[in-house]
This record gives C-alpha cells, sequence and structure tokens, in this order.
C-alpha cells in the first residue's frame, strides 16, 4: 500500500513539474530556424520589410492585392522566393543560391501568399493579359515595338505621369534612370496589367482612361519603358527624355 502511494506521489510530482513557476511554455520554446513551419512567421521575418507586414505599404509590390493574385502563378511566386530576381532588390531565399530557407518553408510561403490574400473569384486567368512576354507571345501577340508605345504612353498614361514620363499631377516619373535600374521588365508589365493600388495605380482596365489596355499595347508600352534604360553613368537627353537605346 505505502508502494503504491509512493509511486503515485512521485507520479503526480513530475507530471505537476510542467505547472512549475519559471518552466517554459511548449509552444515558446526556442526553434531552429529551419524547424520553423507556420506561415506568418516566416512572412513576417523575410518577406514584411519590402511587402509590408499585411501584404501592403512596404517598399515592393503589394501581395495584398486580387489582381495580381489572379494574375501570377504559385509557382511563379515560388521561384521568385527561391531564386530573386536578377538585377533588382530582390534576393533568393533559396539555400541553393546562399539564403537561408528550406525548399518546404519556400513551398509555404507561396501557398500562404494565395491563401492569406486570395485572388477574387470573378477573375479568371482567361480575362487577363498574358502574364509575361513568352505567354504573349505564345497568345499570338507580336513583341513589343518601343515606336508604337510611345503612342501607347501617350494615350493611356500621360495623363497621370507627364507628357514626357518624368510625372505628373497623379505620378511619378518612369523614366527616371534610378527607378528603371531597380525594376525588372516584368515588373513593368505587372504594375501595367494589376496596377498599384498602394500608390492609386489603376489596373490595365483603368480609370483614367476610356478603353482597357490591349495585350499588345502593354508588350510596346513596356518596351517603350525598356528602352528608357541606360547604362550607369549614361547621361539622358535634353530635357530629361531618354530616347529608346540603339539595338545591340
Amino acid at each position: 500500500m505505502r508502494l503504491l502511494a509512493s509511486t503515485t506521489a512521485i507520479v503526480l510530482l513530475l507530471t505537476g513539474c510542467d505547472d512549475l513557476p519559471g518552466r517554459p511554455d511548449p509552444a515558446k520554446r526556442y526553434q531552429r530556424p529551419d524547424e520553423i513551419t507556420d506561415f506568418g512567421v516566416l512572412y513576417a521575418a523575410n518577406c514584411s520589410a519590402c511587402h509590408g507586414a499585411a501584404g501592403r505599404r512596404g517598399a515592393a509590390r503589394p501581395l495584398d492585392d486580387p489582381i495580381y493574385l489572379a494574375l501570377v502563378s504559385r509557382e511563379r511566386v515560388r521561384d521568385v522566393v527561391a531564386h530573386g530576381v536578377s538585377g533588382t532588390a530582390m534576393p533568393g531565399f533559396s539555400r541553393q543560391v546562399g539564403g537561408w530557407l528550406t525548399d518546404p518553408q519556400i513551398e509555404i510561403l507561396a501557398a500562404g501568399v494565395f491563401t492569406a490574400w486570395r485572388p477574387p473569384a470573378e477573375i479568371s486567368a482567361a480575362d487577363l493579359p498574358p502574364y509575361d512576354e513568352a505567354a504573349s507571345l505564345r497568345a499570338g501577340f507580336q513583341p513589343g515595338d518601343p515606336a508604337r508605345g510611345g503612342a501607347v504612353y501617350g494615350e493611356f498614361c500621360a495623363r497621370c505621369h507627364g507628357d514626357d514620363g518624368r510625372g505628373g499631377p497623379d505620378g511619378g516619373s518612369i523614366v527616371d534612370p534610378n527607378f528603371l535600374a531597380l525594376v525588372s521588365e516584368q515588373m513593368l508589365r505587372n504594375s501595367i496589367t494589376a496596377g498599384r493600388p498602394d500608390l492609386g495605380m489603376p489596373d490595365w482596365r483603368g480609370a483614367s482612361h476610356t478603353r482597357p489596355i490591349p495585350p499588345q499595347d502593354i508588350a510596346d508600352l513596356v518596351a517603350w519603358l525598356e528602352s528608357m534604360r541606360r547604362a550607369p553613368g549614361e547621361s539622358t537627353a535634353a530635357g530629361g527624355m531618354m530616347p529608346p537605346a540603339e539595338p545591340q
């Protein structure tokens, strides 16, 4: 009888240790970085500084943007998280490129973006312009033409960004060499198609023009903006409007 009582007391003592003062909560115990599988924790540590704590109001493109999420694929998001975007401030987080996230963690981030901020049900991929240049060509559109793009800019963009692209009453300069040095061709296309709701820029359907921008016009406009790029140290033309680069 004494043995049973002693055994019972020991068991109660050991199980009661979890409630001892100062004992850490199991949910708050330290996790190695590669053990973290919670989307919110991973996003806060790796993405929020640029894309905003709630997916918006950061320095980079908002992710809480239903049009953008309808436009981009989960595979593309995963690739950008893993490998970054060359020539821009977007780094790669995969260990294969010098980052610190595991492949499962990258998958959690890519999937979590679409879970946290869902694309609108009324917009399908079929309703959207092609995502990138390759998709545009597959759809039968022509490569972008900078000469045509200048006219497209005048119709759809000049009202906000000014006749010369250097800024207007409702939009900043889009030909500034510092801006163009920080963005990729795909980012320009994404901004035209999905807009930048955080900056008041409408999507391709537009609040500042009378008709949606046709897919071919988007390709031409992107080509026009690309032609404005300059190598570091290269001066711009008089008046600040940079002429198209000569073919290489």
